[in-house]
């Protein structure tokens, strides 16, 4: 008959010093669950034959090891090298040191959220930005919510419930998670009017579908992909000028809109809000963890008795921001003030910038100490070029030379071993597989250190 005597009891166990730190740690009852748990694996394992001694002595870090797991966050902060900068499954554009500061500030204290310190009467949330984003903008006003698509079903469901939408046949997107175009105007109240092809429209296609019952006319940002070839589009000024005409308010959903020019920076250009306002657009919407690097928040700009509706909108309160994301969007909008600063203060741009030399070098100077890492383990690094992009649907076709770590090992699915090994590490690294080998692009990593001392985890 197996012997289970040599095992503690729960009792012994909770009241032996690893149980009480871990029960300070844990609490009680997690750790009662946990020991219950591996006394039963243990019992098994005594039946199965094996050494019931070696398992009681094993049994306080187990506890521990398993406690731990189940502590850890899933949403834990990771190392993001796939070469992606405003990776969508990994949370956007990281935050400015100023944004972080404001959001953590908002979250420990009280602050004059919607309270006029001047009069001490209700105050408006909203104010907190409107101001910045009027003087960035040039627009006559600004109102902001949660994301993007909650600025464009707002947008419309003001605009055009119960009334038509005319928009392209080319502009009819499909952005992630299966998010529609066409499924938003519904949800909106709107009827969607589809003129011209999906590879040329003109003006005539939009002139002639105005009519009594139109509530608005829809422009919307190809970001996340191109049509080239035999193609034709109605450029924003002369769309704003058939609506103007009309008396028909123009919406222009920018996705990710820039504030300023990214050629600046020695990528494509995009066409920035400012621009879009310029142009005569009525609204502009656009959001808030793309290329604008902040929080994520979806922002509308445009004409004042516009703006005015929307506030007025029930479904405004239902899609608000809240008060850490308005004290990190201020502090981002901020920074847009000092130009000349902004690429070294704003992640986005700091990481989409970089040189390629730059880059180089860091891989250069990581490769000798990550294969070091990696070759106990049947893998080695080195050095390679790679291709980063800007991500979240932002320039698709463009690509940003880089460079990075080149790991491989023996056998056909050795990148996908590694590449689960480091997604398991308790800081995760997350690279990209091709050709053979999970590449690390480097584009992102702005301190050696952190790379080295999460894969001596291994």
């Amino acid at each position: 008959m197996p012997d289970f005597r040599v095992l503690p009891s729960v009792d012994q166990m909770l009241t032996s010093p690893e149980g009480l730190a871990l029960a300070e740690e844990h609490g009680r009852l997690a750790v009662v669950t946990a020991v219950r748990a591996r006394l039963e694996i243990a019992r098994e394992k005594i039946r199965a034959g094996e050494d019931g001694a070696a398992l009681a002595a094993d049994l306080p870090r187990r506890v521990a090891e398993e406690l731990a797991i189940a502590a850890r966050s899933a949403l834990r902060p990771l190392i993001n090298l796939t070469g992606t900068v405003l990776h969508t499954n990994l949370g956007r554009a990281i935050l400015a040191e100023e944004a972080v500061r404001a959001a953590t500030a908002a979250m420990a204290n009280p602050l004059a959220l919607e309270f006029d310190l001047d009069g001490g009467g209700r105050g408006q949330r909203d104010d907190h930005l409107r101001g910045l984003l009027r003087e960035l903008t040039g627009a006559e006003d600004a109102t902001i919510v949660n994301n993007n698509a909650a600025a464009v079903l707002i947008a419309l469901n003001t605009l055009a419930d119960g009334r038509e939408a005319i928009v392209s046949r080319g502009e009819l997107i499909e952005i992630g998670g299966a998010f529609r175009m066409p499924d938003i105007m519904a949800r909106a109240g709107a009827k969607l009017v589809e003129v011209g092809t999906t590879n040329r429209t003109h003006p005539r296609d939009y002139e002639g579908a105005i009519r009594p019952e139109t509530g608005v006319i829809l422009k919307v940002h190809t970001s996340n992909y191109r049509i080239e070839g035999f193609t034709a589009e109605v450029p924003a000024p002369k769309l704003a000028e058939i609506a103007r005409k009309a008396g028909v308010p123009l919406l222009n959903d920018l996705g990710s809109g820039s504030l300023v020019d990214l050629s600046t920076f020695g990528l494509r250009r995009e066409p920035t809000v400012a621009e879009a306002v310029a142009e005569g657009t009525d609204l502009v919407t656009f959001s808030g963890d793309k290329l604008l690097g902040g929080p994520q928040a979806g922002l509308i700009v445009g004409r004042r008795d516009l703006i005015a509706a929307i506030n007025r909108n029930p479904l405004k309160r239902a899609v608000r921001l809240d008060k850490i994301r308005i004290a990190a969007l201020e502090a981002t909008l901020k920074l847009y003030r000092d130009p000349d600063r902004l690429k070294a203060r704003l992640p986005t741009l700091r990481f989409l910038s970089r040189p390629e030399a730059d880059i180089a070098a860091q891989a250069a100077r990581l490769a000798p100490a990550i294969d070091a890492l990696l070759k106990p383990h049947g893998y080695s690094a080195a050095t390679c070029a790679c291709q980063s992009q800007v991500g979240s649907g932002a320039l698709p076709v463009d690509t940003i030379p880089s460079a990075g770590l080149r790991l491989t090992g023996s056998g056909g699915d050795a990148p996908e071993r590694l590449s689960a090994r480091l997604r398991a590490l308790p800081i995760p690294v997350v690279g990209h597989i091709r050709d053979g080998a999970l590449i690390l692009d480097l584009r992102c990593l702005e301190v050696d250190a952190a790379l080295i001392e999460a894969l001596a985890a291994l």
